[in-house]
């Protein structure tokens, strides 16, 4: 299995679990991700899922990580310049800018007609906020909504 695949398995078992309370940024697994890239209860986590869920797949596969230890995701984008890819791939994980520093990610499951994307995300919601509560699949992300993608 590669490494992509696992980091993706392991974003998928984690579906549906949400901060404790509602809205915290906290809670047993939110801390856990956040943990994964030096930070405490209380920051946004969406990079920190990632992150963790990479840093699981490789820890199970006993390979290396390939990611930059962040939670920042435009930091993240930055700091991983020669595996970004324009058009993505199960298994990537996709950047979104909103501009002044304020980002989100996950991972894309699957390509979805009409240039969308299924998705996996932490620090997400129903509405598809990037300060959400819970890890979510999503079916409504456009690819045309990217600054890119990283496949590692």
């Amino acid at each position: 299995m590669t490494l992509r695949n696992k980091a993706l398995e392991i974003a998928q078992s984690q579906i549906g679990v949400q901060e404790i309370p509602k809205n915290s940024n906290a809670g047993p697994a939110v801390e856990k991700y956040l943990k994964s890239v030096g930070l405490g209860k209380g920051y946004a986590w969406c990079m920190a899922f990632v992150y963790w869920s990479v840093k699981s797949a490789s820890t199970e596969l006993n390979v290396e990580n390939p990611l930059a230890k962040t939670a920042g995701v435009l930091d993240m984008y930055s700091k991983m310049a020669k595996y970004r890819v324009a058009t993505p791939q199960p298994g990537d994980f996709f950047i979104m800018d909103f501009g002044k520093g304020a980002g989100h990610t996950g991972f894309v499951e699957k390509l979805l007609p009409n240039g969308k994307l299924q998705t996996i995300e932490g620090n997400t919601n129903n509405i598809g906020s990037r300060e959400g509560y819970e890890v979510a699949r999503r079916y409504d992300r456009k690819i045309s909504q990217m600054k890119g993608f990283i496949r590692f």
